[in-house]
């Protein structure tokens, strides 16, 4: 196992952005900063060997600051989003901004995808390379209650698995939601778009959403409709199928329900896969939920690695994560943290090889 650094710019408040990478023996190798936690590069075998990149993402620091769609962020504190801006805790009334068709989304306008973290630790050892950063994120920052101490640890193992814990403490309650938001293309280098992925959510249920991308607070069974996706389905085949939820979206944009017994960190919760390629990745988590984005709202107008151009549907985004608003439903898995109390959770990705024939 191997981890280097090297220096990636300075932000625009004149702090020093590293570049870190992480890789093992098998061709593996992630490219991670210390500016919101970004995951800028994952570097990954197909089943020819052909190393190629395979998330979204900028080449210089600078365009990151300037206009990014959270590409390979750690967002917060809290991801996804709340409706209007505005929740209650313990008999007190928040407002944040509202910045996404009227309401709150991915910790506001300067949210942890937009910080520089402090660096921890970095290290590797026979078995697993490591980088540990965090952030404090003071009380009334972005709206949010609460000095919330938070810490990020990307581990990369010598088996092809990369793992997040986040852990987080807080002065006074608060509410936290964290998730890492890597856009994926399995064809390498953003060959093609990822209509011809096929995605496997072990999912019985779905927040349904109105139109303005907010849960309606009820859970929707997946059976007999486009959103079960419990066998596998090529993305291309079920996306545009005749479905409100999905014309509210433009595609998925949807948090999937996970059982509880499933949420132990060890069981499989989500697989996508590529035929070309033979790329598979495979997600476990802790989480109760996982909101499956399709690249909706991607319109071109961005350029990224290689010149790519990231038009719609380019990439997809497995974010595993709390229900989204959940501060305004109470029947959803809280995500109130109180004093003494320590968020802790832990999302890992199995990135595979299976020798199949596009």
């Amino acid at each position: 196992m191997h981890i280097s650094s090297k220096l990636f710019g300075t932000s625009r408040s004149g702090e020093t952005v590293t570049l870190f990478t992480l890789k093992n023996n098998r061709g593996l190798a992630f490219q991670i900063m210390n500016y919101g936690c970004i995951i800028t590069k994952i570097l990954c075998p197909d089943k020819n060997g052909l190393v190629e990149d395979i998330v979204l993402g900028f080449d210089t620091l600078e365009e990151y600051e300037k206009d990014s769609p959270f590409f390979g962020a750690v967002a917060g504190r809290f991801a996804n989003r709340i409706a209007k801006g505005k929740f209650s805790l313990e008999g007190q009334d928040y407002t944040l901004v509202a910045q996404n068709k009227g309401n709150h989304l991915h910790g506001g306008l300067k949210g942890f995808d937009k910080v520089v973290w402090s660096v921890v630790s970095a290290s590797a050892n026979d078995t697993e390379a490591s980088l540990v950063l965090s952030y404090l994120a003071k009380d009334g920052e972005e709206g949010y209650p609460g000095n919330l101490h938070v810490q990020i640890t990307y581990t990369l193992h010598e088996n092809n698995e990369f793992s997040v814990r986040y852990e987080a403490t807080t002065d006074k309650t608060t509410i936290v939601n964290l998730t890492q938001h890597s856009y994926f293309n399995l064809t390498g280098n953003c060959k093609d778009d990822i209509l011809g992925h096929e995605v496997q959510l072990m999912a019985q249920q779905v927040v349904p959403i109105d139109e303005t991308v907010i849960p309606t607070g009820e859970l929707m069974d997946v059976a007999e409709t486009p959103f079960d996706l419990r066998n596998p389905q090529i993305i291309g085949k079920v996306i545009d199928a005749p479905h409100e939820q999905l014309t509210r979206a433009g595609g998925f944009d949807h948090c999937y329900v996970f059982d509880t017994h499933l949420t132990n960190g060890t069981d499989l919760v989500a697989r996508v896969s590529e035929p070309t390629s033979g790329r598979v990745i495979e997600v476990r988590t802790t989480e109760p939920g996982m909101q499956f984005y399709t690249g909706n709202n991607l319109d071109g107008r961005l350029t990224g690695k290689l010149g790519v151009n990231y038009k719609r549907r380019i990439a997809l985004c497995l974010e595993t994560e709390h229900f989204p608003d959940s501060p305004n439903h109470p029947h959803f898995p809280s995500t109130v943290l109180k004093v003494g109390e320590k968020f802790d959770s832990k999302t890992s990705y199995r990135f595979l090889v299976e020798n199949v024939i596009g």
